[in-house]
């Protein structure tokens, strides 16, 4: 797939890699950004042999340093919430992955940055990265997202604060009140990532698949959400990779999964 905006590499591990690639402006988000990823998850979801996507940004600056504000200049209101709409679909999209999904954070993730950042699943900073939601600074609010996600990633009070501030944190901070999960050296960032990544996808596939639609049910009411794991538990018990998974267990042999 060729694209002008991102790159999008696959291993042979089938661990793709995007890179958004405006390093000029430090990989701000546009209307091409938000395209040209739309185009590779989707086709990240449809492809059997790709088991994970790692997002980072190009050059040691900046993951996405927001998204790109000669774009708003103009706007009025019926074409900012189209715009917020049209972000808030394609990092939806990301949410809704039935495959594992690493930012891999390197320098500044702010504004459309941190919203794309806390649409992963998982999250790895370089010990430089930062981020906000500087939005209020412009007379703005988020509008990918970010005021939906980030109180659930890392409690309302925190989230509350980054918000109304929009004060910048360091990697050390993102890491403390859980907007992260781990914070490695700049030049260990993609091997770090690519480490969690190859981990998780040894793992018996339609379990991890199954894994991440049980957690996006934890955003309904309580009830729905356990009745929902139940569903997916039985799910789980049809397939050939947990026949596999009890049988190696038992027999104190390593499992080979199928994604059956």
């Amino acid at each position: 797939m060729s694209f002008s905006t991102v790159r999008f590499d696959v291993d042979d591990q089938g661990i793709g890699l995007i890179t958004i690639s405006r390093p000029e402006k430090l990989n701000a988000l546009n209307a091409t950004v938000l395209d040209e990823l739309d185009e590779c998850f989707s086709a990240a979801n449809e492809t059997d042999d790709i088991r994970g996507v790692i997002v980072t940004g190009e050059g040691p600056k900046a993951f996405v340093a927001g998204a790109d504000i000669q774009e708003f200049a103009d706007l009025n209101p019926e074409d900012a919430e189209d715009m917020a709409r049209r972000g808030q679909s394609v990092f939806q999209r990301i949410e809704d992955m039935l495959i594992p999904v690493i930012a891999a954070v390197n320098g500044f993730a702010l504004g459309g940055g941190c919203e794309l950042a806390i649409s992963c699943h998982m999250r790895i900073a370089s010990d430089n990265a930062a981020f906000a939601q500087p939005e209020v600074n412009l007379g703005l609010i988020p509008g990918y997202g970010g005021t939906q996600r980030l109180p659930r990633l890392i409690g309302r009070g925190n989230a509350t604060e980054m918000l109304l501030t929009g004060d910048m944190i360091d990697a050390s901070r993102a890491y403390e009140i859980g907007l992260v999960n781990k914070v490695v050296a700049l030049d260990e960032l993609l091997e770090s990532s690519k480490t969690l990544m190859t981990t998780i996808i040894s793992r018996a596939p339609v379990a991890i698949s199954l894994v991440l639609e049980a957690i996006r049910a934890s955003y309904l009411p309580p009830d729905e959400g356990l009745r929902r794991e139940a569903t997916l538990f039985g799910q789980a018990c049809e397939t050939e990779d947990f026949k596999e998974g009890v049988s190696a267990f038992l027999e104190k042999r390593p499992a080979t999964f199928q994604g059956r």
